[in-house]
């Protein structure tokens, strides 16, 4: 029991050593950064964003090395999910822009994880020894189960994520279409009264006509 409760502890501390996500609101016209750290070149670093909601779901991004150089950027993205080589040491700057929206603001999920993180390694490779075992072997071993659900985990997360995105994609597709029909309805509405308004004053126009060829 108590080696179980060390292996869930030990894997929820590693999910947290090896990824950030947050959720953020990018607004008309804005543009918003955010930054990470390596300190090791030759680094993998995997990112996952997806637009939940707002205008036609996509945004502009681009991603700077600590020189200043954009190595990646595309426009008018939906959602992607890529790893990149970090070659050198220092900062890397992530950027999210809506300058094709006038009044739309988006809704943002984003993810930066450290794929193959020595840290989280290196903690996972301190469990403590069990009596009567051989250590190098039981470290090898609940090495490999901790990799294994951390790999489950994993796809678990991000096929959450996907069908996150489409749940909200869709709710914002039901809502502007109620939006399209409610407006729509009122303009038939007046279209009729308009319609029915203007029957009346030509019969009440042809009327008066009749009667003053009759006076």
């Amino acid at each position: 029991m108590q080696l179980f409760s060390c292996l869930f502890s030990l894997l929820a501390v590693s999910q947290l050593i090896s990824a950030s996500a947050i959720t953020f609101i990018l607004g008309a016209q804005q543009k918003q950064c955010y930054y990470v750290f390596t300190s090791k070149p030759e680094t993998q670093i995997g990112y996952y964003f997806a637009v939940q909601a707002g205008g036609q779901f996509d945004v502009d991004y681009t991603i700077k090395n600590p020189s200043g150089e954009i190595i990646v950027s595309e426009d008018k993205q939906r959602q992607g999910d890529f790893v990149f080589t970090a070659h050198a040491v220092g900062e890397y700057e992530f950027c999210f822009a809506n300058g094709m929206s006038t009044f739309a603001e988006k809704v943002v999920d984003f993810e930066i994880k450290f794929e193959n993180d020595d840290n989280a390694n290196s903690f996972k490779a301190s469990m403590p020894q069990q009596p009567n075992t051989k250590p190098i072997a039981h470290v090898e071993s609940m090495q490999k189960v901790v990799d294994k659900i951390d790999e489950q985990l994993d796809g678990l997360s991000r096929t959450l994520q996907y069908y996150k995105t489409r749940n909200n994609r869709n709710q914002a597709t039901v809502k502007s279409t109620e939006n399209r029909i409610y407006y729509f309805s009122i303009f038939e509405v007046l279209l009729m009264v308009g319609m029915a308004f203007l029957q009346i004053t030509i019969v009440q126009f042809f009327f008066k006509g009749s009667r003053k060829q009759l006076v």
